[in-house]
């Protein structure tokens, strides 16, 4: 039996073998539009991590507070590569962002890795500071940002693993 195949279904069938063997040697090209995140997506990212990473240490679950917080980091890079200015900022983001940031995210790193709860505390709620000092610098001051003080994620259990 020989299938006859409508002209525009053959040369489609032709095209995405031959998109897939580009795609297995990887030699594709990147999509036409690739897509660029806005700054107001990548900081919802973020602030969803921010309390993820709340929950995890307050449940002293360290693998996924250190999880969260390399996700945070990768967010702030994200704002650095494709919004390294902004059209409300009177100042750069790049000139503004690590300075701010970096500090607190060494802390709780440092909380993390000791697993010590209350340094964790401290270094969360300097974290939250420096996201607000952030926002004030940039002129996005309305934006405060606080404690969880409910979980956003219930289907998500903050519990560590058993080891």
């Amino acid at each position: 039996m020989h299938i006859r195949l409508p002209h525009t279904l053959g040369v489609a069938a032709i095209l995405i073998l031959v998109g897939c063997s580009k795609q297995k040697s990887g030699q594709s090209a990147p999509p036409p539009d690739a897509y660029t995140p806005g700054l107001g997506e990548i900081m919802t990212l973020t602030q969803a991590r921010h309390e993820k990473l709340w929950h995890a240490g307050t449940a002293k679950n360290w693998a996924l507070a250190s999880y969260e917080l390399d996700e945070l980091e990768e967010s702030f890079a994200d704002i650095l590569k494709y919004h390294p200015t902004h059209k409300c900022a009177p100042v750069p983001l790049k000139e503004v962002l690590k300075p701010m940031m970096d500090p607190s995210v060494k802390k709780l790193r440092q909380a993390v890795k000791a697993k010590d709860h209350a340094a964790f505390i401290t270094a969360y709620d300097s974290l939250t500071n420096a996201c607000n000092a952030c926002h004030q610098a940039t002129n996005f001051s309305f934006n405060v940002v606080t404690r969880p003080h409910a979980n956003s994620f219930p289907n998500q259990d903050f519990t560590p693993a058993p080891e």
